[in-house]
């Protein structure tokens, strides 16, 4: 059953991809995965275990002051976690006004969940540029693929980044916990020499 969704799946994305990237007489839009510009139509196809982080980027340049308006999404839901960005939650929209000749850089990270392992998800970039005031109209809309990621069944033991909205308390004893083990260890030596002397001299 879940080989027949993956066929179909990668049938509808044959027919659904977009290209990496956008123009139009309203602006453009670069796109980045890991900090590397995916030129022209080209769209990254990473390999990621279930957990490991990843980034895309977007930069949004418009020629006229308008309402941006940019989401991540996904095929079905709870396929990948944002731990960082714009936006805390995939299809969640982030908008701003952005001023004429500007250029904004939207940038996510994000880990795949185990929902896909061993099969293949695309992650697409959604925007929507409107007029200013009340009733302005919609200027442009699109999606496109910004990344066609294959999950396998592995899971990621590496470090994953903290969120920049959810720092590490300075308050946290970080460093206490990595020294306690060698600390606990001496203490113990230490308290059976102490016992092993008593006896002794008994």
């Amino acid at each position: 059953m879940k080989n027949t969704s993956l066929i179909t799946l990668g049938i509808m994305f044959l027919f659904l991809i977009g290209t990496a990237s956008a123009s139009s007489q309203y602006g453009s839009i670069d796109v980045y995965y890991n900090d590397k510009i995916l030129p022209g139509k080209e769209i990254a196809k990473p390999v990621l275990k279930i957990g490991e982080p990843f980034k895309v980027r977007f930069d949004f340049t418009v020629n006229q002051k308008c309402y941006v308006s940019v989401k991540l999404s996904e095929l079905g839901k709870d396929n990948f976690v944002i731990i960082d960005g714009p936006t805390s939650r995939m299809e969640e929209y982030y908008g701003k006004i952005m001023e004429e000749n500007s250029t904004e850089v939207f940038e996510w990270t994000v880990k795949p969940t185990e929902n896909w392992a061993g099969g293949s998800i695309p992650i697409d970039f959604v925007y929507q540029v409107d007029e200013l005031g009340a009733g302005g109209k919609t200027l442009v809309n699109g999606e496109f693929t910004a990344a066609y990621c294959t999950i396998s069944n592995e899971h990621y033991e590496g470090e994953i980044p903290i969120s920049e909205n959810h720092p590490v308390s300075e308050t946290e004893p970080s460093s206490t916990s990595a020294s306690t083990p060698a600390f606990s260890l001496v203490t113990a030596i230490l308290a059976l020499v102490l016992v092993f002397l008593r006896f002794s001299r008994q």
